[in-house]
């Protein structure tokens, strides 16, 4: 069981914060992040419109492929968060939401953050590395 990586992706669709991990995931350009974030961002917006149900569905929550998932956090403000973990990875969702009780707490309190900029704050890294460390959970 592992974490892979984390991203941020602002409303827009531009990534704020990208970082990996574990071994396990290509290692990509910062151009192809951005590319791969904008794309997720598009996939989102796409999936949220296809529930049978008008205005019921937030999008895609869990992407999964052969060897990975993706599971997503929609917030209120449009801000995703997406956890890159193994299949057998079981607390992915609730790792998720403290990713974002972290953001809310470091990132949207910092006086000097500017909101949907690249994230850049110690703090911040510092907190995700104590929640997730090198993506190995036990």
């Amino acid at each position: 069981m592992a974490i892979f990586g984390l991203w941020v992706i602002n409303k827009a669709g531009g990534l704020v914060y990208q970082r990996n991990f574990a071994d396990g995931l290509a290692q990509l350009t910062s151009n192809e992040y951005l590319v791969l974030a904008g794309t997720l961002h598009g996939i989102h917006a796409i999936t949220s419109r296809l529930s049978p149900i008008p205005g019921a569905s937030s999008g895609a929550q869990v992407i999964e492929g052969e060897t990975f998932k993706m599971n997503i956090l929609l917030t209120l403000t449009g801000t995703k968060f997406v956890l890159l973990s193994s299949l057998a990875e079981p607390s992915a969702d609730v790792t998720l939401q403290k990713v974002y009780d972290v953001y809310a707490d470091a990132v949207m309190k910092n006086p000097f953050h500017t909101p949907e900029m690249p994230i850049r704050i110690e703090g911040f890294d510092n907190r995700i590395t104590a929640l997730i460390g090198n993506g190995h959970m036990a």
